[in-house]
């Protein structure tokens, strides 16, 4: 299998054909993944990256399960345009019950990428639909990662990001310094200059909020969410926040946006919506989003994925906000914050070590070189844990069941792979 693989599948971020051999997996139950063949000694290996984020609940749950199998006895899909289904309808109405006030409208599509790109596109037709087309820049921080489609490229670092490749030819954006870890009155006052500057040319402000995930793993002051809040408001420029990553408790509540007491104009979740099961996302917007677009020369949204709505991945959605929102799941991400805290902190000794940092249930060893990727992943494979690095960084997003025992041999992994990276 490994030698169909190189040679026919093209592997993210990768090279065609691939230079190293993936691991094969067989199953995957719990925290677990089980590979069809031992791997350094280990047949099976401990999940640290929730599957990029999104197994929350672990792998072969029952109630996810017991969703797609009823799903798929009905219909497993059915186009979206002109016809509706219970799934979506429920899906929809209990995202509104848990976002902040006012988003009221969902939009839902099949990857975070693209609830990036369809946010983008609603904050660019709102204001041609009310006479402003003048106002199609976007502006952000840099440091953040938004998604490889087009749009969203545009707005992740111009620099230090992996679309390097697309300067000059991507739509030119406006960035802001990263954001600092702490409040710094001064940086605030940078945002709210910038803003002000640009506000006759700016549709929108787009951020990651709290965390800002593959674009480094970095965290800061939800004040700044305030800060961009009330500069929006005063410059007359839409803000969204791209919770794809944070989205679901990640980073200790249930959205981050939370953290900063603000709600924003438009919000694109993804990743944990189905719990690992399916790909789909959710781009949601304001009574006054939806309205001003509606009231244009062109007065649709005219935007259509052929899954749009997939009525498995709607199902299992709904079961997977009812399965967290069942359980004490601020209890859960707190145990994992505990645990990485204490599993994590001897990284802060070792050599070659930058910075650790934790945060909810993200837990980050950053190196103060490029990590060697293939040697810190067979460190933590030996040690029976699945991590990937990154860049300088060796992180752990696990899910949120996780036991103590299992989440302090993540945390051997992490360590593994810091020393050998």
């Amino acid at each position: 299998m490994t030698a169909l693989d190189r040679a026919h599948v093209w592997h993210p971020y990768g090279p065609m054909p691939g230079l190293v051999d993936p691991l094969v997996v067989e199953s995957a139950a719990g925290v677990r993944l089980r590979l069809a063949e031992p791997a350094h000694g280990r047949r099976e290996l401990l999940d640290g990256m929730s599957s990029w984020w999104a197994a929350i609940h672990g792998y072969n749950h029952p109630v996810l399960n017991e969703a797609v199998r009823g799903q798929v006895d009905r219909m497993s899909h059915v186009m979206f345009g002109g016809l509706t289904h219970e799934p979506a309808v429920r899906l929809a109405t209990s995202l509104i019950e848990v976002v902040p006030e006012p988003l009221r409208h969902v939009f839902l599509s099949d990857s975070g990428s693209v609830a990036v790109e369809v946010a983008v596109k609603m904050c660019l037709q709102y204001w041609r639909s009310v006479g402003r087309p003048q106002k199609r820049r976007l502006l952000t921080w840099r440091g953040g990662y938004h998604g490889d489609t087009w749009q969203p490229m545009a707005v992740c670092d111009p620099d230090g990001g992996m679309h390097q490749l697309w300067s000059g030819v991507l739509p030119e954006q406006i960035f802001a310094a990263a954001p600092p870890a702490e409040y710094d009155e001064s940086y605030a006052e940078h945002l709210r200059e910038l803003i002000a500057r640009h506000a006759d040319e700016l549709a929108a402000v787009i951020v990651e909020p709290v965390v800002q995930g593959a674009g480094g793993m970095r965290f800061h002051s939800p004040r700044y969410l305030r800060v961009l809040r009330e500069a929006c408001d005063d410059a007359g420029v839409l803000l969204v926040f791209d919770e794809i990553a944070t989205g679901f408790g990640r980073s200790g509540t249930l959205f981050a946006a939370e953290q900063g007491g603000v709600c924003p104009d438009v919000m694109c979740l993804g990743k944990a919506l189905t719990g690992g099961y399916l790909s789909m996302a959710a781009t949601l917007c304001t009574p006054r989003v939806a309205e001003g677009i509606s009231r244009g020369e062109v007065p649709v949204l005219a935007h259509g994925p052929t899954f749009m709505a997939n009525p498995l991945a709607a199902a299992v959605a709904c079961a997977s906000l009812d399965l967290l929102l069942s359980r004490d799941w601020r209890g859960e991400v707190a145990g994992l914050e505990a645990g990485l805290r204490e599993g994590l902190a001897e990284a802060a000794e070792l050599p070659g070590v930058k910075d650790v940092r934790v945060l909810g249930g993200i837990g980050v060893v950053q190196l103060d070189h490029p990590v060697d990727m293939g040697a810190a992943t067979e460190a933590a494979v030996r040690a029976g844990v699945w991590l990937r690095p990154f860049r300088d960084l060796v992180y752990v997003m696990p899910p949120y069941v996780m036991g103590a025992e299992d989440l302090a041999q993540v945390c051997r992994g992490v360590l593994a792979a810091a020393r050998a990276g």
